[in-house]
């Protein structure tokens, strides 16, 4: 039997129905942010998602565009166990990039599709507090940890979300970018995965959706999982079967779904219309993580 656009719509129904008035927090990152037809087909998405009376809030990366920039000027990179050394100099590069250029495309792109989009940053109302991250990495049993300064980097020490409410209660749809704010007023770069999370959390978002390059946690196999418990994603991290990028992706996940955010899902952000297949559809695309 072929399946109509009516068909379509009605399986999307009860979805619409459940998440209405509810807050998705949505990672916005890879290749998704690169392809043009995807960067449209997320700006669509998350238009429609706000018309139907959900409250999207998108939180971005931006380190290819980073790096693109620091090649030009003639920085180079350097990364330690994934994570950019960020520099002064190199701090004022993805300040700029993050928040002066790939969030007010982001804001552009949402308001060409006839949303109502508005850039902030973590600095914006104290939205996000930040502390420096200490990288420490274990040393053999006589010798102490290995603590390796890689500058401004940060880690994300509270969220202050009534600027959120107040732009969703308006109608708007916050687009943020992953820069905090120290005691001081220093300025740190974050990973945005763990922004986003910390976000659903302080928010009491009823998802959070991580877009990545992968088509989410896969088995032993290399099979997709389509749904997991919080329990079996420890699990499945101590036996190793993960590795790289995907790590520190499932414990963004594990630490939203253990602190409130009723599902997480890993998503395949190459897929057009990511995002909504994996909101309205029965069998979705990607990898959901309940508690």
């Amino acid at each position: 039997m072929t399946t109509t656009v009516a068909d379509i719509l009605i399986e999307a129904l009860p979805y619409i129905r459940r998440f209405y008035g509810e807050t998705i927090v949505i990672k916005y990152g890879g290749h998704a942010m690169v392809d043009q037809r995807l960067k449209e087909d997320f700006a669509r998405d998350i238009t429609l998602m706000k018309f139907i009376g959900l409250h999207p809030v998108v939180v971005h990366g931006g380190g290819p565009q980073i790096g693109s920039v620091l090649e030009k000027m003639g920085i180079t990179s350097h990364f330690v166990d994934g994570m950019r050394v960020t520099d002064e100099p190199t701090m004022d590069v993805v300040e700029m990039v993050l928040v002066g250029k790939v969030n007010k495309e982001i804001v552009a792109q949402i308001s060409q599709q006839g949303g109502k989009a508005v850039g902030l940053s973590g600095k914006d109302g104290g939205l996000i507090l930040s502390k420096k991250l200490h990288l420490v990495r274990p040393a053999a049993e006589d010798k102490p940890p290995e603590i390796i300064d890689i500058g401004m980097v940060g880690e994300v020490a509270g969220i202050n979300p009534e600027v959120i409410r107040t732009l969703e209660a308006g109608g708007f749809i916050p687009v943020i970018a992953p820069v905090g704010v120290g005691g001081s007023g220093e300025t740190y770069n974050i990973n945005a995965d763990w922004v986003a999370s910390k976000i659903a959390v302080a928010l009491g978002a009823i998802k959070l959706i991580l877009l990545t390059d992968v088509a989410g946690i896969l088995d032993g196999r290399g099979s997709l999982i389509s749904s997991i418990t919080a329990g079996a994603m420890h699990e499945l991290l101590k036996g190793g079967t993960v590795s790289g990028g995907m790590i520190p992706k499932m414990q963004c996940a594990l630490e939203a779904a253990e602190r409130g955010v009723r599902r997480v899902h890993i998503v395949d952000g190459r897929t057009p219309h990511a995002v909504l297949l994996e909101l309205f559809t029965d069998k979705g695309i990607g990898t959901e993580v309940s508690e």
